[in-house]
């Protein structure tokens, strides 16, 4: 490969494609790194693992403000006075997302997985019990949101964006549109970031393989098969359970239909809110009711989020097996229904998921670092993990907004 191809390679066109790049030179770099040593005088592998901090770091800075304004704007601009059976449909994205994360709990347990993190001693403690859980998420939610924001409380920032968004719902169009305006230049600055992914996985993993071998591989693959399993799981058992309760009858044509039609597109553009014009087209050739779709498939791109809990549990899941903490299953239960009201907050954001992860470790008493370092393993397995949760999240918006039409379709027959 010359020179301009790599250039061109790293620096433009697909992100997937960059960040697999990035993946396979850092393997290169850590397999070479050892036999260069003692020729070159360093550790080749050392010296690029300093992209991967910086990227880490970067993304830990941005992660609190990037929450705070996102949730804050989305929840002031949102209409007042939708149709009846709306409250259906986001009854069904709520409850979706909740059984995702239960899934994934459960998914967690069976199959616990541990990864390589590239420092594991630290001063994280399990909670005693659900009560001393509850506390600590209490302590957050009333911390100073200024402070909140400096020390990266993640809980503490949510809880406080929630309210103020609330309470801004009332405000002036002017307010709003300042509001609107901060979210989307905090995540062109999230869309920066993200585009210097692929050295950050490069220096990631060349740093990773070169301490640790190749054995901290078989760690990530055993992580994505839990990952994408549950997906998978929940996409063709969980999600036909769900409308069938709703339209009494076999469930699967309709949920082949949206997964073919609107899953598959969603995987290779990695985006929810990119498929919004797939999802509406093929709305539109169900025959559905137009004045639902138009308002509910908008909505369950910000606030549909399954793939997004199963990302935030699994991977807070795997952190505590690392460490080798003990957690009981109902203070997992707690994480699952945390995970499913947080990733309503990485709506419109690549690798938003990731970014929600330290809230989530936070419950457990994971320190940030830990947490920052587990983002870094969701960046090198996000090829194929982020695309499944979008096309997981991207799909599900369809099939329930498609259920609720045929069950009200059914109901008027009758």
């Amino acid at each position: 490969m010359n020179t301009s191809r790599l250039f061109s390679l790293l620096f433009q066109g697909s992100l997937v494609k960059r960040i697999a790049a990035g993946l396979v030179l850092g393997i290169v770099v850590a397999l070479i790194s050892a036999p260069l040593q003692e020729t070159i005088g360093f550790n080749l592998a050392e010296k690029v693992g300093v992209l991967g901090t910086i990227f880490v770091k970067a993304l830990r800075a941005v992660a609190p403000i990037l929450i705070f304004f996102l949730v804050m704007a989305a929840l002031a601009n949102r209409k007042i006075g939708t149709k009846s059976n709306m409250k259906e449909i986001i009854v069904l994205y709520l409850l979706g997302t909740f059984l995702a994360a239960f899934v994934a709990v459960i998914a967690g347990f069976a199959f616990p997985t541990e990864v390589v993190l590239a420092a594991k001693e630290d001063s994280s403690s399990a909670p005693q019990a659900v009560g001393q859980v509850l506390l600590t998420l209490i302590l957050n939610v009333v911390d100073n949101p200024l402070n909140a924001i400096f020390k990266a409380n993640f809980i503490g920032v949510l809880a406080w964006s929630i309210g103020l968004g609330l309470a801004l719902r009332h405000a002036s169009d002017a307010t709003k549109n300042v509001l609107s305006d901060f979210a989307e230049g905090v995540s062109k600055i999230v869309h920066v970031i993200i585009s210097f992914a692929p050295f950050g996985v490069f220096g990631l993993v060349a740093e990773t393989l070169s301490d640790k071998g190749l054995v901290a591989l078989g760690g990530y693959v055993q992580l994505l098969a839990v990952l994408i399993g549950t997906m998978l799981f929940t996409a063709f058992v969980v999600n036909p359970i769900l409308v069938y309760w709703k339209i009494r009858r076999n469930p699967y044509p309709l949920v082949w239909t949206c997964v073919r039609e609107s899953g598959v597109t969603a995987f290779f553009t990695r985006s929810s809110a990119a498929n919004i014009p797939v999802n509406i087209e093929l709305a539109k050739r169900l025959n559905l009711d137009e004045e639902t779709y138009s308002v509910s498939i908008p909505l369950g791109a910000n606030i549909n989020m399954a793939g997004a809990a199963i990302t935030i549990t699994i991977l807070t899941l795997a952190a505590v097996h690392t460490l080798g903490l003990e957690v009981s299953f109902v203070s997992a239960l707690l994480l699952s229904i945390v995970a499913a009201l947080c990733a309503c907050g990485a709506s419109g954001v690549a690798g938003g998921s990731l970014l929600l992860i330290p809230l989530a470790c936070s419950l457990f008493g994971i320190s940030d670092d830990v947490a920052a370092q587990m983002i870094g393993v969701g960046f090198i397995i996000g090829i194929l993990q982020d695309s499944t949760e979008t096309a997981l999240n991207s799909s599900t918006d369809v099939l329930f907004t498609a259920a609720v039409c045929i069950e009200e379709e059914r109901k008027n027959a009758v």
